[in-house]
């Protein structure tokens, strides 16, 4: 078992302290151990080491993405958008914004890319809606395009080869090359976008491509949860030494039989509830009704309980 204090938590000499080693059980695999991020004599992470980690939380991430039908060039927009808006909040000198120059050397960006990202954060207007997928494309051009309509405005349905209204038409006309069109038609209907007729021909279902559709509010759940998460452990590790450290700590073990999991989410959905509700009484015993104390002074304050399974 693997108890961790995520470089926060009450840790004795947190301030000073690397790794505590309390207790090691070769038989049962036991060791508890606690680590902080002000050691004097750290040795400083690498890019290579940041990326490494970085890739760990990516690969959960992109999972939900590629379920929801987000495609790398629309993320890689995205995280330049977010490159550039940290870089303005968190990097200034002087609780000035980082200029131009500054985020242009820090993120990698040209000075043209950064001014661009910056005004795009600063409109009020919606955000473009960035790169779009083949399969969106398609399923666009099958509403939209006069050929592949009928004379209500409808889509047709098309047959699969065919010089005209044809699902390969469609697709060449979508500039289709990359991709097969038994291939891009496979995962329409995986999707539940297309569906094909019992006379053979394809009827489209759907104008949004969506591999596996997933609970909106769930994602938002998702990206609330995740982003808690990581604030709590980003700030332990960049805090300055005069910040307290955040609580971040977990209970692993990694021998433990398949025939104990259902044992395990009894257990710990029992537990976990319990110091939930605790924890959700004192929250209400301090809170400010609304109205009342200046809005600057109060803070979103809570903790979260998450099962840890691969």
């Amino acid at each position: 078992m693997a108890y961790k204090a995520n470089a926060g938590g009450s840790i004795p000499s947190a301030a000073r302290i690397s790794q505590l080693a309390v207790s090691s059980d070769t038989r049962h695999h036991q060791r508890v151990f606690a680590r902080a991020i002000l050691n004097p004599h750290m040795e400083a992470a690498t890019t290579e080491e940041a990326l490494s980690a970085a890739r760990k939380w990516l690969k959960p991430t992109i999972h939900v993405l590629l379920r929801c039908g987000v495609p790398w060039k629309e993320f890689a927009e995205l995280a330049k958008s977010v490159y550039v808006e940290v870089a303005t909040d968190r990097f200034g000198k002087r609780g000035r914004p980082t200029n131009v120059s500054r985020m242009s050397v820090l993120t990698g960006l040209t000075r043209r890319e950064v001014r661009k990202q910056r005004t795009k954060l600063t409109s009020t207007d919606p955000a473009p809606a960035g790169y779009v997928t083949k399969a969106s494309l398609v399923l666009s051009a099958w509403h939209l395009d006069p050929e592949f309509i009928d004379k209500k405005g409808r889509p047709r349905a098309l047959t699969v080869e065919g010089d005209r209204a044809s699902f390969a038409t469609l697709h060449k006309r979508c500039g289709g090359a990359d991709v097969q069109p038994t291939t891009l038609l496979k995962e329409l209907i995986a999707a539940g976008c297309v569906r094909r007729r019992t006379d053979g021909r394809l009827q489209v279902l759907r104008r949004d491509y969506i591999p596996h559709a997933m609970d909106a509010q769930l994602v938002r759940l998702w990206g609330s949860t995740m982003a808690d998460h990581a604030t709590t452990s980003g700030h332990n590790l960049v805090r300055a030494e005069r910040e307290s450290p955040r609580l971040d700590r977990e209970a692993v073990n990694d021998r433990i039989p398949a025939s104990v999991l259902k044992e395990f989410r009894r257990v710990l959905e029992q537990e976990g509830q319990a110091f939930l509700e605790r924890m959700d009484a004192w929250l209400t015993e301090h809170q400010v009704p609304p109205g009342q104390g200046a809005e600057a002074e109060l803070s979103r304050l809570g903790v979260g309980v998450y099962h840890i399974q691969e």
